[in-house]
Parts: structure tokens; sequence; C-alpha cells
């Protein structure tokens, strides 16, 4: 079932639009021409395992199959293929929401690394972001004579910290300036802890605190640059399809359940769901369309306006779908039960009801007209 839903998903991309930064030309080409969205279903297929087992997929050992098969290179945001990025992330969160938490976290990663101008990353390696900003874990940057930088205290919610090669972390300088920060994990200055993640749902992501003491790293583009950039939205934006891809395999587990039956009321909830699923759908490719064609330019407001648009969707389809078949696939379906326990607590990096207000400011700065059809 899930195969076919990574079908759909695949289908129908975007036409290809011309290039706008010449830096990145010959990269996106090179993406574009090997990146194939068949072959990542073939492989998620074979990830996914029988449909009534559990997922049984290490997210780390699944991430370095993405890696070595080649698809973690995915098309660059902006650059023409924005959809077919954002398909790819919701394909994998179909499958495996720990998985997609790394995976998308790495891809994440390449196109920052790509669009600050950095050094390409080592062969082999995989990445996390660690940008969360909690009052009480904040990290410190201090330069070094040798022109890399220390970095001290602890960070929090470091997904797939005890597997990544590398991260980008973020840091705060002597002049209060957020600063990006590229470290190896494999140092003596890095220590992975066990401690600050307790949730049941998404404990497959490993979103532990770490601590840095003295580790060694080397600044990402000039301070406050990661999110001055216009991949700062667009990356925000392409959460939205991973929550999106969650979503859509939760609803085929209603769209089954319907198959098998016929019940009014079920129905009538699925219903409910392809409408919502329909609409966060449209979204997420007026997004991808908006972003290819002004790649340079603030993506805020269509990112917040997805992101909204797809959660509240999300959420939609987590209760509907719940409603209608009942406790069964909660209690015997060990795929169904983890993706409904991963999924309210993936959707809540979201800040809710301060995203929203965030984004009415933006519809209030945009003035009449912004909703004509």
């Amino acid at each position: 079932m899930i195969y076919l839903l990574l079908l759909l998903i695949g289908r129908s991309f975007l036409p290809w639009s011309d290039m706008y930064s010449s830096g990145l030309r010959e990269q996106s080409a090179h993406q574009e021409e090997h990146f194939s969205i068949e072959a990542l279903q073939l492989l998620l297929g074979r990830l996914e395992g029988p449909a009534q087992e559990p997922v049984g997929l290490a997210p780390a050992r699944g991430l370095q199959q993405l890696l070595s098969g080649g698809f973690g290179a995915l098309p660059l945001p902006g650059r023409g293929q924005t959809l077919l990025r954002w398909r790819a992330l919701a394909a994998v969160a179909a499958v495996d929401l720990g998985l997609i938490k790394l995976f998308e976290g790495h891809t994440d990663a390449l196109a920052i690394l790509a669009e600050l101008g950095a050094e390409p990353p080592p062969a082999g390696s995989s990445w996390g972001v660690w940008a969360s900003e909690p009052p009480q874990a904040r990290v410190r940057v201090s330069g070094r004579a040798d022109g890399r930088v220390e970095l001290s205290g602890r960070k929090a919610w470091c997904s797939g910290a005890p597997q990544v090669s590398h991260a980008l972390v973020t840091a705060w300088d002597a002049e209060e300036r957020q600063c990006l920060v590229a470290v190896a994990m494999k140092q003596a200055g890095v220590r992975v802890t066990k401690e600050g993640w307790h949730a049941v749902g998404m404990a497959s992501s490993a979103s532990v605190d770490v601590l840095f003491e003295g580790a060694v790293g080397t600044r990402v583009g000039p301070p406050g640059g990661y999110t001055a950039r216009p991949g700062f939205w667009q990356g925000g934006a392409g959460i939205a399809a991973c929550w999106y891809g969650a979503a859509a395999a939760v609803g085929e587990t209603l769209r089954a359940h319907c198959a098998r039956r016929e019940e009014p009321h079920a129905r009538a909830h699925l219903g409910a769901v392809d409408t919502a699923l329909g609409g966060a759908r449209a979204l997420l490719r007026e997004a991808a369309a908006w972003i290819d064609a002004h790649p340079r330019e603030d993506a805020s407001l269509v990112a917040w306006r997805a992101r909204a648009g797809v959660e509240a969707a999300a959420e939609l389809v987590l209760r509907h779908t719940g409603r209608a078949v009942g406790a069964g696939p909660y209690c015997r379906d060990a795929r169904v039960a983890r993706r409904m326990a991963d999924l309210p607590v993936f959707l809540r990096q979201s800040h809710a009801e301060r995203d929203l207000e965030a984004l009415a400011g933006l519809v209030v700065k945009e003035g009449a007209g912004g909703w004509s059809l």
C-alpha cells in the first residue's frame, strides 16, 4: 500500500527552469541528471518490509543505505526542481519518520553548505543541522589563531547525534551574533549524551543533547548568514513536505480500511481526509513553483502558509483516521502504531499559534488581493 503511495508522490514533476546561481549550476545539473525518484522508491520499498511487520529499520542504517545509493544529493531548492526534492522527502517520510528526520537534516546541510559557499563535504560523510535555541542550551563560539573556531556549551535536540559524522551547529559569538559552524563529531571536544529526549514518538530520531567542550570547527558563511539566506525559508517549507508524506501514509491506512468494507461513517472520514490532503498537496505544489520562480526572494510567506496548511491537514488526517479505524490498527499493526505516535511529535516542530500569528503579520503586510483566484 505504501509503495503505491510512493509511486503517486513521484509523478507529475514540474518542468525544469533555468539555473540562477552560476556557482551551483554544475552541481545542480549533475543532481538533475542523476537523481531518480523511481530508484528511490524501489529502495524505500525494500527498506519498508512486509506490510504487517514492524518497520525494523534503524534510521541510522536506513540513512547509510540512502546515502550509499546516491540519494543524499537531492536537487537543490530554488533551482527548478524544488517539487522533486520535496517529493523525495515525502516519500521517505511515508516509510519512516525517524529516518526522514535524519535524511532531511543531511540533505538540508548539503543545501546550506552549497548556498553559503562552503567547502564540499567529505566523501562518505553524514550530516545533521542543529539550530534549536532553547534558553537553557546555548553554544558559544570563539576564534582560534589558526582561523578555525572553538565551540563550548550544550546543544539541545540534536537529531541523529549518535550516528552522523558531521553537523552544522548554530552558536553565538562574543558580540551576540548567531554563527553557523561545521564540526566533525569524532573529536575529543564532542560528547553525545543520552539526555534531553523522553518522548515515545520520534524516539528513533535520537534527538539528544550534545556537549561541546572546546570542540574545533569551521565557520560557514558570515554571522547571521544562516537565517538571512533565501534557502532558510525554502528549507522551512520543505519540512512541510515531510509532514505531508507521513500524513498521506496515515491516510492510506484509512483508504485500505474503506476498500475492505463498506462503512458509511468510515467513508465520510475518508472524504474529509481526501479533501485535506488534496488542499495540502496543492499548497506544496504552489509553494515549490513560487520558490523556483523567485529563488533569491524572501519565501517566508509561502513557507508559513504551506507549513500551516499541511500541519492542519495532518492533524485532521490523524483525527479522522483514528476515529474511523478504531483501536485495532493502534494495537495490532506495529507500523501504524509507530506512525500515529511519531507524527504528532514531529508536527510540534511547528510552533502552533505563534506560527499562525507570524503568517498573519505577513498577510497584513501583503495587503488586499492576495487571495484572488
